[in-house]
């Protein structure tokens, strides 16, 4: 055994994907969500434009309307980050990104923007959520940076 592969460690801490006030997921008016259906989480009230990473990881999925995002980490933890309800149907606008299907992303780098005050003018809710879709259960965190912390 000395060539045993080390693994990776993993930092099990969800941080901040936007500046903003908590809410719980529970709370939120999309019941996909708010059951928990794709996975438990957190929501923002988002107070910026900037939307970062969370964690380090891949990104698997940018969706091309620019509205969610998917990273995978290194452990195999999948995140989705979601902007707002119902903005799939806005098609894109609003909303920019910042990177692509397949990039490596450290915690904090910028993953896109979107324009709140355009999103809020066509009547949809800006609430977003972080939520863990590959089934691991979480600890809320009552922190200012993280979220929560994901349990392997």
């Amino acid at each position: 055994m000395f060539f045993k592969k080390k693994s990776k460690s993993v930092d099990n801490n969800i941080y901040r994907f936007v500046k903003g006030e908590r809410v719980p997921l529970e709370s939120v008016s999309d019941q996909v969500f708010a059951q928990k259906t794709m996975g438990d989480g957190i929501a923002i009230q988002p107070e910026d434009a900037n939307i970062y990473a969370p964690c380090s990881g891949t990104v698997s999925v940018v969706f091309p309307t620019g509205h969610a995002y998917g990273i995978t980490r290194d452990d195999g933890v999948e995140i989705l980050i979601h902007l707002g309800i119902n903005t799939v149907e806005l098609n894109g606008e609003g909303f920019e990104t910042k990177v692509s299907q397949g990039d490596t992303v450290k915690r904090g780098d910028l993953l896109g923007t979107a324009d709140w005050d355009l999103i809020a003018s066509k009547e949809r809710e800006t609430v977003s959520m972080s939520i863990v879709t590959s089934g691991e259960s979480i600890v809320i965190k009552d922190d200012s940076d993280i979220l929560f912390e994901v349990n392997k």
